[in-house]
Protein backbone atom coordinates (compact mmCIF):
# COMPACT_ATOMS: atom_id res chain seq x y z
CA UNK A 1 0.00 0.00 0.00
CA UNK A 2 1.32 3.49 -0.85
CA UNK A 3 1.40 5.83 1.62
CA UNK A 4 0.88 9.39 0.17
CA UNK A 5 1.70 11.31 2.89
CA UNK A 6 4.98 8.87 3.52
CA UNK A 7 7.63 11.98 3.91
CA UNK A 8 5.47 14.26 6.02
CA UNK A 9 6.56 14.06 10.03
CA UNK A 10 4.16 15.82 12.10
CA UNK A 11 4.56 16.90 16.07
CA UNK A 12 0.73 17.42 17.16
CA UNK A 13 0.21 19.04 20.57
CA UNK A 14 -3.34 19.50 19.73
CA UNK A 15 -6.36 18.08 22.05
CA UNK A 16 -9.84 17.72 21.56
CA UNK A 17 -11.26 17.67 18.76
CA UNK A 18 -10.23 20.29 15.19
CA UNK A 19 -6.28 19.29 16.05
CA UNK A 20 -6.74 15.92 16.61
CA UNK A 21 -9.27 15.63 13.48
CA UNK A 22 -6.69 16.85 11.27
CA UNK A 23 -3.74 14.60 11.82
CA UNK A 24 -5.66 12.02 12.15
CA UNK A 25 -6.71 12.18 8.09
CA UNK A 26 -2.80 13.04 7.22
CA UNK A 27 -1.99 10.07 9.49
CA UNK A 28 -4.41 7.75 7.76
CA UNK A 29 -2.94 9.04 4.31
CA UNK A 30 0.35 7.97 5.94
CA UNK A 31 2.37 10.52 7.82
CA UNK A 32 4.08 9.98 10.93
CA UNK A 33 2.36 11.61 13.60
CA UNK A 34 3.79 11.72 17.21
CA UNK A 35 1.51 13.37 19.58
CA UNK A 36 3.17 14.97 22.95
CA UNK A 37 1.04 14.79 25.28
CA UNK A 38 0.87 16.13 29.02
CA UNK A 39 1.81 12.92 31.43
CA UNK A 40 -0.32 13.83 34.33
CA UNK A 41 -3.08 15.99 32.23
CA UNK A 42 -4.80 13.63 29.44
CA UNK A 43 -6.64 15.03 26.47
CA UNK A 44 -10.00 14.46 27.20
CA UNK A 45 -11.02 12.69 24.61
CA UNK A 46 -9.10 9.69 26.34
CA UNK A 47 -11.54 9.99 29.35
CA UNK A 48 -15.42 10.57 27.14
CA UNK A 49 -17.28 7.56 26.93
CA UNK A 50 -18.37 5.21 24.89
CA UNK A 51 -15.64 2.86 25.96
CA UNK A 52 -14.21 0.09 23.90
CA UNK A 53 -12.76 -2.59 26.91
CA UNK A 54 -10.49 0.12 28.43
CA UNK A 55 -10.10 2.41 24.89
CA UNK A 56 -12.42 5.45 24.26
CA UNK A 57 -14.01 5.35 21.37
CA UNK A 58 -13.10 8.65 21.05
CA UNK A 59 -9.21 8.12 21.72
CA UNK A 60 -9.84 4.81 19.59
CA UNK A 61 -10.59 6.71 16.56
CA UNK A 62 -9.14 10.60 16.85
CA UNK A 63 -5.56 8.92 17.53
CA UNK A 64 -5.51 5.98 15.31
CA UNK A 65 -1.69 5.95 13.46
CA UNK A 66 -0.08 8.32 15.33
CA UNK A 67 2.62 7.57 18.42
CA UNK A 68 2.80 9.30 22.21
CA UNK A 69 5.11 10.51 23.36
CA UNK A 70 4.72 11.54 27.32
CA UNK A 71 6.12 14.82 27.99
CA UNK A 72 5.65 17.44 30.65
CA UNK A 73 5.98 20.63 28.81
CA UNK A 74 6.74 23.06 32.13
CA UNK A 75 9.64 20.95 33.09
CA UNK A 76 13.20 22.67 32.40
CA UNK A 77 14.23 20.56 30.00
CA UNK A 78 11.32 20.22 27.64
CA UNK A 79 12.12 22.77 25.66
CA UNK A 80 15.19 21.39 24.23
CA UNK A 81 13.88 17.98 23.41
CA UNK A 82 10.89 19.55 21.50
CA UNK A 83 13.62 21.03 19.52
CA UNK A 84 15.94 18.32 18.24
CA UNK A 85 12.37 16.48 17.65
CA UNK A 86 11.70 19.58 15.17
CA UNK A 87 15.13 18.81 13.25
CA UNK A 88 12.99 15.81 11.57
CA UNK A 89 9.83 16.41 12.86
CA UNK A 90 9.52 19.51 10.87
CA UNK A 91 5.65 20.15 10.92
CA UNK A 92 4.13 21.42 14.05
CA UNK A 93 0.39 21.97 14.48
CA UNK A 94 -0.88 23.07 18.05
CA UNK A 95 -4.12 24.01 19.62
CA UNK A 96 -3.24 26.39 22.09
CA UNK A 97 -4.03 29.76 22.78
CA UNK A 98 -1.68 32.24 21.25
CA UNK A 99 1.40 33.02 23.30
CA UNK A 100 0.83 29.91 24.95
CA UNK A 101 3.94 28.04 23.12
CA UNK A 102 5.95 30.92 23.36
CA UNK A 103 5.90 31.07 27.36
CA UNK A 104 6.98 27.03 26.93
CA UNK A 105 9.80 28.51 25.20
CA UNK A 106 8.50 26.43 22.01
CA UNK A 107 6.62 29.06 19.81
CA UNK A 108 7.48 29.86 15.85
CA UNK A 109 10.09 31.79 16.52
CA UNK A 110 11.99 29.63 18.82
CA UNK A 111 11.45 26.37 16.78
CA UNK A 112 12.47 28.26 13.51
CA UNK A 113 15.47 29.15 15.16
CA UNK A 114 16.31 25.39 15.83
CA UNK A 115 14.75 24.56 12.36
CA UNK A 116 14.59 27.68 9.71
CA UNK A 117 12.59 25.22 7.28
CA UNK A 118 9.87 24.61 9.93
CA UNK A 119 6.09 24.40 9.07
CA UNK A 120 4.18 25.68 12.03
CA UNK A 121 0.47 25.17 11.98
CA UNK A 122 -1.84 27.19 15.12
CA UNK A 123 -5.25 26.39 14.83
CA UNK A 124 -7.38 28.67 17.99
CA UNK A 125 -10.47 30.08 17.41
CA UNK A 126 -9.88 33.78 16.34
CA UNK A 127 -6.60 33.63 15.22
CA UNK A 128 -3.41 35.26 16.24
CA UNK A 129 -4.41 39.11 16.29
CA UNK A 130 -7.00 41.04 16.82
CA UNK A 131 -8.95 41.88 20.07
CA UNK A 132 -10.85 38.39 20.57
CA UNK A 133 -7.39 36.57 19.93
CA UNK A 134 -7.31 35.63 23.72
CA UNK A 135 -10.80 34.68 24.15
CA UNK A 136 -11.78 31.41 24.94
CA UNK A 137 -15.02 29.68 22.60
CA UNK A 138 -16.10 26.66 21.49
CA UNK A 139 -18.20 25.99 18.21
CA UNK A 140 -21.35 27.83 18.31
CA UNK A 141 -19.76 30.58 19.59
CA UNK A 142 -17.27 30.71 16.12
CA UNK A 143 -20.74 30.34 14.37
CA UNK A 144 -22.50 32.46 16.41
CA UNK A 145 -19.73 35.63 16.13
CA UNK A 146 -19.52 34.48 12.39
CA UNK A 147 -23.31 35.58 11.71
CA UNK A 148 -24.08 31.92 10.69
CA UNK A 149 -26.44 31.30 12.78
CA UNK A 150 -28.77 34.67 11.96
CA UNK A 151 -29.69 33.19 8.40
CA UNK A 152 -30.00 29.76 10.05
CA UNK A 153 -33.03 28.06 11.40
CA UNK A 154 -37.22 28.81 11.47
CA UNK A 155 -38.83 32.28 11.50
CA UNK A 156 -39.65 33.09 14.65
CA UNK A 157 -38.03 30.06 16.34
CA UNK A 158 -33.95 31.31 16.36
CA UNK A 159 -30.66 29.28 15.35
CA UNK A 160 -30.46 25.38 15.76
CA UNK A 161 -28.14 23.68 18.23
CA UNK A 162 -26.39 21.61 15.49
CA UNK A 163 -25.42 17.67 15.75
CA UNK A 164 -22.33 18.33 13.78
CA UNK A 165 -19.33 20.76 15.40
CA UNK A 166 -19.19 22.49 11.16
CA UNK A 167 -16.58 25.54 13.17
CA UNK A 168 -14.18 22.69 14.85
CA UNK A 169 -14.22 20.12 11.82
CA UNK A 170 -14.94 22.63 8.72
CA UNK A 171 -12.97 25.50 10.15
CA UNK A 172 -10.58 24.00 12.16
CA UNK A 173 -9.71 20.34 11.19
CA UNK A 174 -9.71 21.11 7.41
CA UNK A 175 -8.78 24.61 7.67
CA UNK A 176 -5.63 23.26 9.17
CA UNK A 177 -5.04 20.41 6.56
CA UNK A 178 -5.25 22.40 3.57
CA UNK A 179 -2.69 25.49 5.18
CA UNK A 180 -0.56 22.54 6.34
CA UNK A 181 -0.70 21.02 3.09
CA UNK A 182 -0.46 24.36 1.12
CA UNK A 183 3.20 25.20 3.43
CA UNK A 184 4.20 21.93 2.04
CA UNK A 185 4.53 22.68 -0.85
CA UNK A 186 5.68 25.89 -1.16
CA UNK A 187 8.31 24.62 0.72
CA UNK A 188 9.20 22.15 -1.80
CA UNK A 189 9.34 25.10 -4.13
CA UNK A 190 11.13 27.50 -1.72
CA UNK A 191 12.48 25.79 1.07
CA UNK A 192 11.25 28.08 2.83
CA UNK A 193 8.83 26.86 5.96
CA UNK A 194 6.26 29.76 7.72
CA UNK A 195 3.53 29.71 10.29
CA UNK A 196 0.04 29.36 9.62
CA UNK A 197 -2.65 30.98 11.03
CA UNK A 198 -5.66 29.08 11.15
CA UNK A 199 -9.03 30.89 12.46
CA UNK A 200 -12.36 28.76 12.88
CA UNK A 201 -13.99 32.45 12.94
CA UNK A 202 -12.38 33.34 9.76
CA UNK A 203 -13.22 29.90 8.52
CA UNK A 204 -16.70 30.35 9.18
CA UNK A 205 -16.70 33.87 7.61
CA UNK A 206 -15.33 32.59 4.74
CA UNK A 207 -17.81 29.61 4.24
CA UNK A 208 -20.42 32.27 4.17
CA UNK A 209 -19.01 33.81 0.57
CA UNK A 210 -21.72 33.38 -1.66
CA UNK A 211 -24.61 34.48 1.46
CA UNK A 212 -22.45 37.56 2.26
CA UNK A 213 -22.21 38.74 -1.37
CA UNK A 214 -26.18 39.58 -0.72
CA UNK A 215 -24.89 42.25 2.01
CA UNK A 216 -21.81 43.16 0.09
CA UNK A 217 -22.97 44.27 -3.12
CA UNK A 218 -26.98 43.84 -2.76
CA UNK A 219 -27.26 45.63 0.43
CA UNK A 220 -29.56 43.06 1.78
CA UNK A 221 -29.22 41.20 5.01
CA UNK A 222 -29.96 37.69 5.22
CA UNK A 223 -32.55 35.81 7.20
CA UNK A 224 -33.82 32.67 8.08
CA UNK A 225 -35.96 31.43 5.57
CA UNK A 226 -35.40 33.89 3.30
CA UNK A 227 -33.19 32.58 0.20
CA UNK A 228 -33.12 29.56 -1.73
CA UNK A 229 -30.49 27.62 0.15
CA UNK A 230 -32.13 28.10 3.66
CA UNK A 231 -35.55 27.66 3.41
CA UNK A 232 -36.97 30.59 1.55
CA UNK A 233 -37.97 28.32 -1.24
CA UNK A 234 -39.43 24.73 -1.01
CA UNK A 235 -35.84 23.83 -0.33
CA UNK A 236 -35.92 22.26 3.60
CA UNK A 237 -36.89 19.21 4.99
CA UNK A 238 -40.76 17.83 5.61
CA UNK A 239 -42.20 15.50 8.26
CA UNK A 240 -43.72 12.81 7.47
CA UNK A 241 -46.77 10.41 8.76
CA UNK A 242 -44.31 8.72 11.34
CA UNK A 243 -42.64 11.47 12.41
CA UNK A 244 -39.59 11.25 10.26
CA UNK A 245 -38.03 13.65 7.52
CA UNK A 246 -37.87 13.52 3.71
CA UNK A 247 -35.12 16.21 2.51
CA UNK A 248 -36.38 18.00 -0.79
CA UNK A 249 -33.27 19.71 -3.06
CA UNK A 250 -35.80 19.85 -6.06
CA UNK A 251 -34.32 23.57 -6.62
CA UNK A 252 -33.73 22.92 -10.82
CA UNK A 253 -36.86 23.21 -12.56
CA UNK A 254 -36.60 19.73 -13.96
CA UNK A 255 -35.98 18.26 -10.61
CA UNK A 256 -38.84 20.32 -9.11
CA UNK A 257 -41.42 18.90 -11.88
CA UNK A 258 -39.90 15.56 -11.44
CA UNK A 259 -41.05 16.10 -7.82
CA UNK A 260 -44.11 17.71 -8.11
CA UNK A 261 -45.44 14.93 -10.08
CA UNK A 262 -43.99 11.93 -8.14
CA UNK A 263 -46.17 13.68 -5.30
CA UNK A 264 -49.49 14.06 -7.45
CA UNK A 265 -49.30 18.19 -7.16
CA UNK A 266 -48.19 19.00 -10.89
CA UNK A 267 -50.26 22.38 -10.33
CA UNK A 268 -47.72 23.55 -7.63
CA UNK A 269 -45.31 23.92 -10.79
CA UNK A 270 -45.85 27.11 -11.82
CA UNK A 271 -46.03 28.52 -8.15
CA UNK A 272 -42.96 27.11 -6.99
CA UNK A 273 -41.02 28.37 -9.92
CA UNK A 274 -42.27 31.81 -8.54
CA UNK A 275 -39.26 34.32 -6.39
CA UNK A 276 -42.28 35.86 -4.05
CA UNK A 277 -42.30 35.03 -0.08
CA UNK A 278 -46.07 34.48 -0.32
CA UNK A 279 -46.23 31.85 -3.07
CA UNK A 280 -43.16 30.05 -1.68
CA UNK A 281 -44.84 29.50 1.66
CA UNK A 282 -47.87 28.34 0.10
CA UNK A 283 -45.91 25.67 -1.75
CA UNK A 284 -44.72 24.69 1.22
CA UNK A 285 -47.66 24.34 2.83
CA UNK A 286 -48.82 22.52 0.22
CA UNK A 287 -45.84 20.02 0.17
CA UNK A 288 -46.09 19.48 4.13
CA UNK A 289 -49.65 18.39 3.64
CA UNK A 290 -48.94 16.21 1.12
CA UNK A 291 -45.70 14.56 2.38
CA UNK A 292 -47.37 14.01 6.02
CA UNK A 293 -50.00 11.34 4.14
CA UNK A 294 -47.23 8.73 3.90
CA UNK A 295 -45.06 7.37 5.87
CA UNK A 296 -40.64 7.90 5.39
CA UNK A 297 -40.15 4.58 4.12
CA UNK A 298 -43.53 4.91 1.76
CA UNK A 299 -41.91 8.01 0.19
CA UNK A 300 -38.35 6.56 0.46
CA UNK A 301 -39.98 3.79 -2.09
CA UNK A 302 -41.77 6.60 -4.31
CA UNK A 303 -38.70 8.51 -5.19
CA UNK A 304 -35.90 5.45 -4.99
CA UNK A 305 -35.73 5.04 -8.95
CA UNK A 306 -36.70 9.21 -9.29
CA UNK A 307 -33.48 11.81 -10.09
CA UNK A 308 -35.15 14.85 -8.27
CA UNK A 309 -32.96 15.54 -5.77
CA UNK A 310 -35.13 13.85 -2.80
CA UNK A 311 -33.61 11.76 0.81
CA UNK A 312 -34.71 10.25 3.78
CA UNK A 313 -33.66 11.95 6.65
CA UNK A 314 -31.29 8.75 8.14
CA UNK A 315 -30.91 7.36 11.59
CA UNK A 316 -26.89 7.32 12.00
CA UNK A 317 -27.59 3.38 12.37
CA UNK A 318 -29.66 3.46 9.10
CA UNK A 319 -26.94 5.34 7.61
CA UNK A 320 -24.22 2.89 8.45
CA UNK A 321 -26.53 0.26 7.23
CA UNK A 322 -27.49 1.42 3.50
CA UNK A 323 -25.55 0.09 0.88
CA UNK A 324 -23.78 3.52 -0.66
CA UNK A 325 -22.49 3.74 2.54
CA UNK A 326 -20.76 -0.20 2.42
CA UNK A 327 -20.12 0.19 -1.23
CA UNK A 328 -17.62 3.33 -0.42
CA UNK A 329 -15.86 1.23 2.23
CA UNK A 330 -16.54 4.07 4.81
CA UNK A 331 -16.31 1.97 7.84
CA UNK A 332 -13.21 0.10 8.85
CA UNK A 333 -12.26 -2.19 11.31
CA UNK A 334 -8.57 -0.78 13.03
CA UNK A 335 -6.59 -3.38 15.34
CA UNK A 336 -6.11 -3.19 19.23
CA UNK A 337 -3.65 -3.77 20.62
CA UNK A 338 -5.22 -7.16 22.52
CA UNK A 339 -5.56 -8.22 18.66
CA UNK A 340 -9.07 -7.50 18.79
CA UNK A 341 -10.10 -4.36 16.16
CA UNK A 342 -12.36 -1.48 16.77
CA UNK A 343 -15.08 -0.39 14.08
CA UNK A 344 -14.59 3.08 13.08
CA UNK A 345 -15.44 5.62 10.18
CA UNK A 346 -12.59 5.43 7.88
CA UNK A 347 -10.71 8.49 5.55
CA UNK A 348 -12.97 10.03 3.06
CA UNK A 349 -10.45 10.25 0.41
CA UNK A 350 -9.79 8.01 -2.44
CA UNK A 351 -6.79 7.77 -4.54
CA UNK A 352 -5.79 6.29 -7.72
CA UNK A 353 -2.33 5.76 -6.53
CA UNK A 354 -2.38 5.11 -3.30
CA UNK A 355 -5.00 4.25 -0.12
CA UNK A 356 -5.60 5.38 3.56
CA UNK A 357 -4.30 2.84 6.30
CA UNK A 358 -5.45 1.63 9.53
CA UNK A 359 -2.34 0.67 11.95
CA UNK A 360 -4.02 0.90 15.36
CA UNK A 361 -6.61 2.44 17.74
CA UNK A 362 -4.83 5.68 19.52
CA UNK A 363 -1.98 4.72 21.89
CA UNK A 364 -2.21 4.36 25.73
CA UNK A 365 0.05 7.86 26.59
CA UNK A 366 3.28 8.17 26.44
CA UNK A 367 3.48 4.11 24.68
CA UNK A 368 6.05 5.38 22.18
CA UNK A 369 8.44 7.76 24.22
CA UNK A 370 11.47 6.05 23.85
CA UNK A 371 10.89 5.19 20.48
CA UNK A 372 10.41 8.61 19.41
CA UNK A 373 13.66 9.98 21.63
CA UNK A 374 15.61 6.96 19.94
CA UNK A 375 15.05 7.70 16.25
CA UNK A 376 15.15 11.57 17.03
CA UNK A 377 19.19 10.44 18.43
CA UNK A 378 18.52 10.67 21.91
CA UNK A 379 20.93 7.99 23.84
CA UNK A 380 19.57 5.74 26.57
CA UNK A 381 21.35 7.61 29.22
CA UNK A 382 19.59 11.28 28.23
CA UNK A 383 16.40 9.33 28.21
CA UNK A 384 16.99 7.70 31.70
CA UNK A 385 18.13 11.33 32.78
CA UNK A 386 15.14 12.84 31.41
CA UNK A 387 12.68 10.11 33.43
CA UNK A 388 14.86 11.07 36.51
CA UNK A 389 14.35 14.65 35.74
CA UNK A 390 10.33 13.63 35.27
CA UNK A 391 10.35 15.76 32.38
Amino acid sequence: MTKLLSSLKILDFTTLLPGPFATMMLADLGADVVRVEAPHRPDMVRLMPPFDGDISAWHGVLNRNKRSLALDLKRPGAPDVIKRLALTYDIVIEQFRPGVMDRLEIGYEALKTANPGLIYVAITGYGQTGPYKDRAGHDNNYLALAGAMSHSGRKGQGPPPLGVQIADVGGGSLGAMAGLLTAVIHRMNTGEGQMVDISMFDMMVAWQTHVISHTLVGGETPERESWALNGGRYYDYYETKDGRFLSVGSLEPKFWQGFCHAIGRPDLIEPGLRLDGDSQQQVKAAIRAVLQGRTLAEWTAVFADLDVCVEPALTIPEMLAHPHTQARGLVVDVPKPDGTSQRQIGSPFKFSAGEAGYGGVGRPLGADTEQVLVEAGFTLSEIEGLYRQQV
